[in-house]
């Protein structure tokens, strides 16, 4: 948070020094205000791009292993920009590299932890819950501290979600051998 500070205020310095440039070059034909103004402009054209490039570099840092299954954009009133160009605001992550994937007879059966990560102001939030997914069903359910079943969050899952597709038919997470 402190380093998103600092960068906010050297792109203040720079918006201003910027208009005392472009004020020397006209003989200060332009008004003093432009300073500040120039300031301000910086400082939000940073915080602007933060916000727009969040997700990239949040991504960026996922540890290996983890599939981004879900991300979702939106607009904020306070935020007049955001209407026109919508913002991402949340993300669902798989933990592929642990997640417990078992072929039976009933077909493929996994058991994985979803994070949600929530953008709020300058810092992000996690979410996160375990939750087991039968791929010949299309559907899945939050599993309690205990390991079992909370049926009441049954989801039918579409087999073209990225969820469904990063789980039951593979894409590079690996399968236990029966009796694991």
């Amino acid at each position: 948070m402190i380093w998103h500070l600092v960068a906010a205020l050297c792109a203040a310095a720079a918006g201003a020094g910027i208009a005392l440039l472009l004020r020397s070059l006209t003989r200060k034909w332009l008004p003093a205000w432009t300073i500040p103004a120039f300031a301000g402009l910086g400082m939000l054209a940073y915080t602007i791009h933060y916000e727009y490039t969040w997700f990239d570099s949040k991504q960026a840092r996922l540890p290996a292993g983890s599939v981004v299954v879900a991300s979702e954009k939106g607009e904020m009133l306070w935020r007049p920009w955001t209407m026109q160009f919508p913002m991402p605001l949340v993300y669902t992550v798989l933990d592929g590299a642990n997640a417990q994937i078992e072929e039976t007879s009933q077909g493929r059966v996994a058991r994985f932890v979803l994070y949600r990560f929530e953008k709020q102001h300058l810092i992000s939030t996690v979410k996160s819950g375990t939750y087991q997914m039968l791929c010949a069903e299309k559907a899945m359910f939050l599993l309690n501290e205990a390991g079992q079943a909370k049926f009441e969050t049954l989801t039918e899952l579409d087999v073209d979600a990225p969820l469904y597709q990063a789980v039951c038919t593979g894409n590079g997470l690996q399968v236990a051998a029966p009796g694991q």
